[in-house]
């Protein structure tokens, strides 16, 4: 089976391979599964150029990289029933804390982390519901309904944003967005209710009043660093902060005395460590929302295994509209 390998960090045209491998075999609580999807997501290009925090050097032979992928399980391990022999799935955590990721033909993992996509949902999406999917999802719900809230997307054009967008405005809640001009129309059509300019010098000002004057209850985050100053401004008293990326501003400075006598709750998601209660109650409603067609995925670009690196260096040089994934088979199954 071909495979995307690097045995080394460093930049995608550098150290990204395309490999011949021996297929994997399904350990006892595994399954295997044929890919036919895998997602490049920016905390594949960051672990490939610095590695994982928590692991020290190079901890591996080699890395194939990615969480994301879909595709459908050919076999199993010893304590998995056959009848998972034949479905089809999407896969979460495929390279956190270990080699083997989703770049690649073949993929065994534990069984709990390939789970039952949909009939009605295509593998082109299945391969977005990782990482995308689940953070959005779990930023939004994480803690309890939205219905007759108002949620504030920072970052609302992004591939996560957009999805939080359309999740907030199922759950019954009044959306606000900020975006860059190009986004705009695309977070309107997800449901904003209105979408501001995230440059503007008086966006708090014009975020409370996008919502008649009041502070806004849920904030979902894409530049926490860079933001919270404004989120401090607009957050209700309670209101929870909801914060998955702060990549302009990795250590900030907090208004502590604003954040405090609101009594904010400020919470840093990664959705790699959610516990197994918060990640079956995330992906149980982010299954409802699917069913429902409250979600459209948008992908950018559909690359072949071959052209992994050009796949990488597009998430990396960011400004993408939608998701990136590669094709590991052809038609979409190895």
């Amino acid at each position: 089976m071909k495979a995307i390998t690097y045995r080394a960090f460093g930049a995608a045209a550098e150290v990204l391979q395309l490999e011949e491998m021996a297929s994997p075999v399904p350990q006892p609580g595994e399954v295997l599964v044929d890919v036919a999807f895998t997602g490049v997501n920016p905390s594949d290009v960051k672990t490939r150029t610095r590695g994982q925090p928590g692991l020290q050097g190079f901890p591996w032979d080699f890395i194939i990289p990615h969480s994301d992928g879909s595709g459908v399980i050919t076999a199993v391990g010893q304590g998995v029933s056959s009848n998972r022999i034949g479905e089809r799935v999407w896969i979460w955590n495929g390279q956190f804390r270990r080699a083997w990721g989703t770049a690649a033909q073949q993929v065994a993992l534990p069984s709990e982390q390939a789970v039952t996509l949909p009939d009605e949902v295509s593998f082109e999406v299945g391969a977005i519901l990782g990482i995308p999917g689940l953070t959005a999802c779990y930023a939004v719900f994480g803690h309890g309904e939205v219905a007759g809230k108002t949620v504030l997307v920072q970052g609302g054009a992004g591939t996560v944003g957009i999805l939080a967008v359309q999740l907030a405005k199922w759950g019954g809640a009044r959306v606000i967005a900020t975006c860059g001009a190009m986004g705009a129309e695309r977070a309107l059509s997800a449901g904003a209710d209105a979408v501001l300019d995230y440059r503007a010098s008086d966006l708090a000002a014009q975020i409370l009043s996008a919502n008649d004057g009041n502070p806004v209850d849920l904030i979902v985050e894409v530049e926490f660093g860079t933001n919270i100053a404004t989120d401090a401004e607009v957050i209700a008293e309670n209101g929870r902060i909801a914060a998955y990326g702060s990549a302009r501003e990795m250590s900030p400075s907090l208004p502590f005395l604003p954040l405090l006598f609101k009594a904010v709750t400020v919470e840093i998601i990664l959705v790699y460590l959610l516990t197994q209660e918060e990640r079956q109650a995330t992906i149980a409603r982010l299954h409802r929302a699917l069913q429902a067609g409250a979600l459209t995925f948008e992908y950018r670009k559909v690359y072949q295994i071959s052209e992994a690196c050009a796949a990488h260096e597009a998430v990396e040089a960011g400004a993408r509209q939608g998701a990136v994934l590669i094709q590991t088979g052809e038609n979409g199954l190895s």
